[in-house]
Parts: C-alpha cells; structure tokens; sequence
C-alpha cells in the first residue's frame, strides 16, 4: 500500500540546498524539469510521539558515526553544531546554505526492517504480498 515517503525541507535559498544534498551530501536526484530535483534516500523510518498539538512534523538524517559525518562536513566548509548526547543518539545540526538547519544524528534506538516490494500488506487485510526472505524475518528479531 505505501511505496515509499516524500520529505521537503522548505529554504530561502532551494537552489542552494538543492547543490548541498546533491554535491555534499551526494544524494542521487532525479530532475522532474526545470531543474527541480527530488532526492532518494536510504531506508527510512517514521515514529509517532506524543504531543500538545497535531500536524507537527521534523525531519532528521542518519548516519552510522556522527563524529565522522561532522569532520566530513568540515572538509566541505559546512558548519554542524556541537555533537548532543540524546537518549536515542548522538545529534548534530548541519547549517543549510538557504539558511535552515537540519538535524543528522547516530541511532541507539533499535531500526526496524526496510519495507520492500517483499514485505507490503495488501490493502485491506494483513497478508502479506509475498513471503519475508530469511534474512528481512531476521531483522524483525
């Protein structure tokens, strides 16, 4: 039923950002014309947290060593805030070139298995598809 998440970062400066994640952080885009691009991502993840009011929504990378994606960073002349020690990770905040700042942080929290054409729930019921391989039954251990 869900094929996939479509994240935006607003900006002041889109074609900035856009150079960043596509140069920097070397996402692969697609240009959907007049140079408008849509950046893929790596396996994503979505939580629901409690809160005073609905509609509020954040967006965060990943990393695999947030201490080596920030000296990455430094390499590129990109500023990241100090390193914060969270429950749930380590956090840093990337200064966008449009002027915004986007969290990356290092998972402590346990991730859950990607979602593939493999895994779908047919709309409507709880079956699945087609049979989890091995390895994605694994995951969810």
């Amino acid at each position: 039923m869900i094929i996939g998440a479509h994240s935006i970062i607003y900006s002041k400066n889109p074609d900035a950002d856009r150079t960043f994640l596509r140069d920097v952080l070397d996402l692969p885009s697609v240009d959907v014309g007049g140079g408008w691009l849509i950046f893929g991502l790596p396996p994503a993840e979505v939580a629901v947290h409690p809160a005073d009011k609905n509609s509020v929504h954040e967006f965060y990378l990943m990393c695999a060593n947030v201490e080596a994606f920030v000296v990455a960073m430094k390499k590129h002349n990109v500023v990241c805030g100090p390193v914060e020690n969270r429950s749930w990770g380590l956090l840093t905040q990337v200064s966008l070139p449009g002027g915004g700042e986007l969290g990356v942080y290092q998972p402590r929290h346990a991730r859950p298995s990607s979602v593939t054409s493999e895994t779908l729930v047919v709309p409507g019921s709880r079956k699945r598809t087609a049979r989890r391989t091995p390895k994605a039954r694994a995951g969810r251990r």
